[in-house]
């Protein structure tokens, strides 16, 4: 019989995730946005203390995948900013005088 360690060792989209803990998803939202859920789950699983009974890591690891895919079907990638190329300081405005252009 094979424990969840195992069965996560096995999985490897986020379909394959979605699916083992039998999370609903709409394919275009994963399609768009597979590395961007997984990165999340991540995320949100560093933050959680995981019982020591099977039965409430299966719980901890759906709720936390759950909250993962519904982020992206409220928002998107870029608004989300799951990676850090998307963590870049916004551009900021510059005045450039005319006499500085002339300069150059």
């Amino acid at each position: 019989m094979s424990t969840l360690d195992d069965d996560l060792q096995d999985l490897e989209s986020a379909e394959d995730f979605l699916d083992y803990f039998g999370i609903t998803y709409e394919r275009s939202v994963v399609q768009v946005n597979r590395l961007h859920i997984l990165q999340r789950f991540h995320d949100y699983m560093q933050r959680v203390s995981l019982p020591p009974d099977e039965a409430g890591q299966r719980a901890a690891y759906h709720e936390a995948l759950t909250a993962a895919y519904q982020d992206f079907v409220l928002s998107d990638a870029i608004t989300e900013k799951v990676f850090k190329v998307f963590q870049a300081a916004q551009p900021r405005k510059v005045a450039v005088s005319i006499g500085d252009i002339r300069s150059f």
